[in-house]
């Protein structure tokens, strides 16, 4: 569900905001009236037969993270990312390959000199 993966984003960023961490040991608990402040936060508007729902399934997330609170990380060091590996990069060559632009302008209702015709919007 994207709404829920939505929802979530919003809840951290609010928690991060708002400075939570005085809250260390502290569940929180999802209701009607958090989810009614995360519908605010994030301008989505959730329909009353799924609130519940939502409810609930921000509950069991909230619950995971609650769990994963609860690791003992001592003498584990802070990272950013499992490994150092960065992502590979693919070798920045350029290259010029018209024949990908005559088939996207093929697609166009107007085109002349290779580029795109388009209504006159700025008089």
């Amino acid at each position: 569900h994207n709404i829920i993966a939505y929802f979530v984003k919003v809840l951290s960023n609010y928690a991060r905001i708002y400075n939570t961490d005085y809250l260390v040991g502290y569940s929180m608990q999802i209701d009607d009236a958090l989810l009614t402040r995360l519908e605010k936060l994030s301008y989505i508007k959730v329909d009353e037969d799924k609130r519940a729902e939502i409810v609930q399934q921000l509950s069991e997330i909230v619950g995971f993270v609650d769990n994963l609170s609860e690791l003992d990380t001592t003498g584990v060091e802070a990272t950013f990312a499992m490994s150092d590996a960065s992502t590979p990069l693919r070798k920045d060559t350029p290259s010029c390959n018209t024949q990908i632009n005559d088939d996207i302008l093929a697609h166009a209702p107007e085109s002349q000199d290779h580029f795109f015709i388009v209504p006159k919007i700025i008089e």
